[in-house]
C-alpha cells in the first residue's frame, strides 16, 4: 500500500489498520469487530486467528475483518505474523476480548499523527471497582512489574501489559518481535526506550471480559516469563549496570570473607581457613569475570542500539501535523493524556 510522506501540502489521508490477534473469542470478536469499523471507517480490520475451536472466524468475518491465520500457537507468533503481513501507516493493536474502548481509537490516532508520536498506550482505567474486571493476582502483578519496568527501564510507564497501543509505521517495521507469548507487550515497551521512539499514553476504559470468554492469561506461569524476559533485556540494554551489580555482588561477598583470612595471616604468618581462602579468591576471580563481560557485551550492544536506531531512522516518519478526519473536535476530548519521551539512558 503506497503512502505519500513528502512535504507537499496536500497530504492524503494516513491509512490505518486494526489488528486483533485472537484465540476463541466467539463470545466478543464480533463485537470488537463492528465496534472499531465504526469508530474507524476508513481503516482495515484485519483479525488473526490462531488456532480457534470455536466460531471465532465465522463470526469475525461476519462482522465485516480480513481474516489470516497464524498456525504456531501464541500471542508473539501471531503479532509478529501481523506485524510482517500487513502494511499501513498506522497501526492499532487490541484484543479480541471486548475488553477496550473502541471509541478511544480515533483519540489515539490523531494524537499518533498530531504530536509525532510512535506509540500511543491505552492505559486501562476500570469502568467499575468489581473484581471481574481485574483479578486480585493481576492488580498486584501489574502494579509489580509497572513498577520493576519503571526502575529497570526508566521513563513514565503506567499500564506496561496494555494490549491497546497505536503505532507508526516506523515503529512497527522497525520493531524485530522474537517473543512469543504475553511478553509482547513488555518488549513492545522495551524496543520504544531501546530506540528513542516518542510516546505517550491516554486513560481508556477498560470493562470485564464476558463470562463466556475466560480469560488466557495464567497469573503466575506468565508472569514469570514476563520478568524473565525483562530481566534479559535490561541485560541486553544496560550491560554494565547488569553485570556490574554482579561485580558489586561478588566482589563484596569475596572481600568480606578474604578479610578475616588475611587479618589471620597477618597475624601468625599462616593461612588458618583454607575454605574460607579458596572460596574469597574464587568469588573475587568471578566477579572480575562478569565485570569484564559487561564491557565487552556493553559494546556489542551499543552496535546492536544503533543498528536498530537506523532501521528505525530509515522509514520516513508521517508528516507531523495530519489528522485522521474522524469528526473529533479536539485531539484529546478532555481525557487524561501523559507524554513522555522513552529516549535511551546511554551507559
Amino acid at each position: 500500500m503506497a503512502s505519500s510522506r513528502t512535504s507537499s501540502p496536500f497530504v492524503p489521508e494516513p491509512s490505518v489498520a486494526v489488528l486483533i490477534p485472537c484465540h476463541n473469542e466467539e463470545a466478543s470478536v464480533g463485537e470488537v469487530v463492528t465496534a472499531f469499523r465504526k469508530a474507524l471507517p476508513t481503516a482495515t480490520v484485519y483479525v488473526y486467528d490462531n488456532n480457534s475451536t470455536d466460531a471465532t472466524v465465522a463470526l469475525a468475518a461476519q462482522a465485516g475483518a480480513v481474516i489470516r491465520r497464524e498456525r504456531r500457537q501464541g500471542k508473539g507468533y501471531v503479532v509478529q505474523r501481523m506485524f510482517a503481513d500487513t502494511d499501513a501507516d498506522v497501526y492499532v493493536m487490541v484484543d479480541g476480548d471486548g475488553t477496550y474502548d473502541a471509541a478511544a481509537a480515533p483519540t489515539m490516532v490523531n494524537m499518533l499523527l498530531t504530536d509525532g508520536l510512535d506509540l500511543v498506550t491505552g492505559v486501562r482505567k476500570p469502568v467499575s471497582h468489581d473484581s471481574e474486571v481485574y483479578r486480585r493476582g493481576h492488580t498486584l502483578g501489574n502494579r509489580l512489574f509497572n513498577a520493576i519496568g519503571r526502575l529497570l527501564f526508566g521513563g513514565a510507564i503506567t499500564d506496561i501489559f496494555s494490549g491497546y497501543r497505536v503505532m507508526s509505521r516506523r515503529f512497527v517495521k522497525s520493531f524485530p518481535l522474537t517473543s512469543s507469548g504475553f511478553e509482547v507487550e513488555t518488549e513492545l515497551t522495551v524496543h520504544a526506550v531501546e530506540i528513542g521512539a516518542p510516546c505517550a499514553e491516554l486513560e481508556t476504559a477498560y470493562s470485564p471480559r464476558k463470562e463466556e470468554s475466560p480469560s488466557k492469561l495464567r497469573t503466575y506461569r506468565d508472569g514469570g516469563r514476563v520478568l524473565r524476559i525483562a530481566l534479559i533485556f535490561f541485560k541486553e540494554l544496560y550491560p554494565l549496570r547488569f553485570f556490574g551489580a554482579l561485580f558489586t555482588a561478588f566482589a563484596v561477598a569475596g572481600l568480606t570473607l578474604g578479610i578475616s583470612v588475611f587479618a589471620d595471616f597477618l597475624r601468625t604468618g599462616l593461612v588458618l581457613r583454607f575454605p574460607s581462602a579458596i572460596l574469597s579468591a574464587a568469588m573475587l576471580t568471578l566477579a572480575f569475570i562478569f565485570l569484564t563481560c559487561g564491557f565487552v557485551v556493553a559494546s556489542v550492544s551499543r552496535g546492536r542500539r544503533e543498528a536498530r536506531r537506523l532501521a528505525y531512522l530509515a522509514i520516513p516518519a508521517w508528516e507531523v501535523g495530519s489528522r485522521l478526519d474522524v469528526g473529533l473536535s479536539s485531539p484529546v476530548d478532555g481525557k487524561e493524556v501523559r507524554l513522555h519521551a522513552t529516549s535511551q539512558r546511554p551507559e
